[in-house]
């Protein structure tokens, strides 16, 4: 009988112990949890502003794209037409 009690004694610290090893364990996973969750909305709503940058920037990118596409002159043309400019700005 004073074998078994042991036993039992044993077992229950055994058993109180791995409780609390749980809960603590389940207390650093939560907290662990939430801070993820934190830097995932943080890094979702930098990352729509970004997106909202580059959306702009490429938007405006767009605009000025034909003013520096090549338009069909040659370079002499080109040339000849920079000169005119050049010597009406004199």
């Amino acid at each position: 009988e004073d074998q078994a009690a042991a036993a039992y004694e044993k077992f229950m610290d055994e058993t109180n112990e791995d409780i609390a090893v749980k809960e603590t364990e389940s207390g650093h996973k939560t907290a662990k949890k939430r801070d993820t969750d934190a830097e995932t909305e943080s890094l979702k709503k930098e990352l729509e502003l970004t997106q909202d940058e580059l959306d702009a920037a490429n938007t405006y990118y767009d605009k000025l794209k034909p003013d520096c596409v090549d338009n069909g002159l040659s370079y002499t043309d080109r040339v000849r037409m920079r000169e005119e400019e050049i010597q009406s700005l004199k």
